[in-house]
């Protein structure tokens, strides 16, 4: 239920300043948000798995505390990425 190292590593790099930049906010929320997807489908599959949900809600909720971080402190950049990511409607 994990990315890929590939997926991971085009996320890295699409969202951080360089390759090995894993510990910028953008890149966290990016890898949160592929995580989030590939749990979301698993959980659309297999309805009863409580564990599974549990985690997706975990990951949802510390997604959620990075984004408004990222809002207080550069809003310009928590709008870009919520494009990118196409968070919001």
């Amino acid at each position: 239920m994990a990315l890929s190292r590939d997926e991971a590593l085009s996320i890295v790099s699409k969202f951080g300043k360089n390759d090995k930049d894993t510990g910028a906010s953008e890149v966290q929320i990016a890898l949160l948000t592929g995580r989030i997807k590939v749990l979301t489908e698993h959980c659309k599959k297999f309805k009863k798995d409580a564990s599974g949900r549990r985690g997706l809600l975990i990951l949802v909720g510390k997604r959620r505390r990075m984004l408004s971080y990222i809002q207080r402190t550069n809003l310009d950049g928590y709008r870009a990425l919520i494009k990118e990511l196409g968070l919001r409607k």
